[in-house]
């Protein structure tokens, strides 16, 4: 992040002319010490391990083999679901370890019906237990040809590596407790239609999940591009610019008041910007404007398109050589995503990022709601929000206020508020930045933050 420390110091003196006072207000510490501790613990080689037992299916192809103990989608989804209930052994019975199926039929890669199962394992937040952050990744796997589900699919980068870093995140959070709750989910029928995430996204609304958040890894592992580039230090973040289920009424009322790149889903991505460059060591996340890649899609859109605040995280640099490819080589180029491809010192690092980012999401009070604004045709600029209240609010220490130029990527200025529910900024004219509020715990775990009106918000 970049700062204009002449421009910083005449907007900072201009706040402080800013109500309510804040005599009795002290804020609380901007970095989360125990996040160093929580990417640290994160194992390339847990990693490798799990990658490798994935591959070792032979084929996780969503119409593969059900029955069989070692080969085949049957076969990973239980051992999937058996390595949760192992990490929730270990930790006295902290995740709550289900499925959640359909029969999917009539499709052009499903045209026979098949039983999509996904695993979800559950870590039940201690304050706010309805409220919800989410890490995907996807257990399915593919080859050249999208119906042939007998050939070796190994997919170990797409996506053993998203559902590896999956595994390993529940077992270095599943050590802690955190006030919100924090789902660890393996989805299936990816490659076929996104179907496990349909059927996921579903399931959650019916149940009035309170999902705030979803974290979708696809292709962690990957760092020598078909660019001819080598990169282990940055990573992608895609996020939908406007909200999928806008409706036409907000639609023009963001016409006029901005938030086109300020949906939940982006400033979701912000926030995982903020995380690397605080707490994840050389490694930098390139935030790109568009939902997915060009033209594909990823398991994180059937949430968007439900209203759910998703992301997709995932390598810089795709190799296209080793993705829905059969095995084999041709003229001296080797096809196929077999697990030499993978670097696992960054999927690490990617895993990390994921961590730090879910700890400090389920860690932070309720997210702020109902924000508003207001300043048209004034010197000042006026926002307010609904105070959490009861014990979902146990940890609250305050809000903080957040605002930037509206041509900049990221935040640049912030003041912690206290625990109120409005503040004004003086001679902060509303015309020239975009204005958001975050929530802050005791201990310094942030919200992201939520940019004023629909178009910004993550529900309440």
């Amino acid at each position: 992040m970049h700062f204009n420390f002449l421009r910083l110091g005449a907007f900072m003196a201009c706040a402080l002319i800013a109500s309510p006072t804040l005599a009795d207000n002290t804020a609380p510490p901007g970095e989360v010490m125990l996040m160093h501790d929580l990417a640290g613990a994160v194992s390339a080689d847990r990693l490798q391990k799990d990658v490798q037992k994935l591959v070792d299916f032979g084929t996780r192809h969503t119409l593969s083999d059900t029955k069989s103990n070692t080969r085949g989608i049957g076969a990973a989804r239980r051992w999937i679901k058996a390595e949760f209930e192992r990490i929730s052994a270990e930790c006295g019975g902290c995740l709550e370890v289900i499925t959640i199926a359909d029969t999917v039929k009539g499709e052009q890669r499903i045209p026979d019906p098949v039983e999509v199962v996904s695993v979800i394992a559950i870590q039940r937040g201690t304050l706010d237990a309805d409220r919800y952050v989410m890490m995907s990744g996807d257990i399915d796997s593919r080859v050249t040809d999208p119906m042939d589900f007998t050939s070796d699919s190994p997919g170990a980068n797409d996506n053993a590596s998203g559902m590896a870093g999956v595994l390993e995140a529940a077992r270095v959070l599943s050590r802690h407790k955190f006030a919100g709750s924090v789902i660890y989910a393996g989805l299936a029928g990816e490659e076929q239609g996104l179907f496990g995430g349909k059927i996921v996204a579903k399931y959650a609304l019916d149940h009035g999940w309170r999902i705030k958040a979803v974290l979708n890894n696809d292709m962690i592992g990957n760092i020598s591009g078909i660019d001819g580039i080598t990169d282990n230090t940055i990573a992608r973040v895609f996020s939908e610019g406007t909200r999928d289920v806008e409706t036409p009424k907000e639609a023009r009322m963001r016409r006029f008041t901005g938030g086109e790149v300020d949906s939940p889903s982006r400033n979701l991505a912000r926030y995982i910007d903020v995380r690397a460059d605080r707490y994840i060591p050389a490694l930098d996340v390139m935030m790109v404007y568009r939902l997915d890649r060009f033209g594909r899609g990823g398991h994180h859109r059937p949430f968007n398109a439900v209203g759910i605040p998703g992301v997709r995280i995932m390598e810089t640099h795709e190799n296209y050589n080793r993705q829905h490819q059969d095995i084999r080589t041709e003229n001296g180029i080797a096809y196929g995503d077999v697990i030499a491809g993978v670097n696992f010192d960054y999927a690490r690092k990617l895993t990390a990022l994921n961590v730090v980012s879910l700890a400090e999401m389920a860690g932070a009070p309720p997210f702020p709601a109902a924000v508003k604004i207001k300043g048209a045709v004034q010197p000042s600029t006026q926002l307010s929000w609904k105070m959490a209240t009861g014990k979902a609010a146990d940890n609250l220490a305050g809000y903080k206020v957040y605002w930037r130029l509206t041509d900049q990527p990221q935040w640049q200025w912030s003041r912690f508020v206290g625990k109120v529910d409005h503040y004004t900024l003086q001679n902060i004219v509303i015309d020239n930045y975009y204005f958001g509020v975050a929530s802050v715990a005791k201990d310094g775990s942030e919200s992201p933050v939520v940019f004023p009106g629909p178009a910004g918000s993550f529900g309440d």
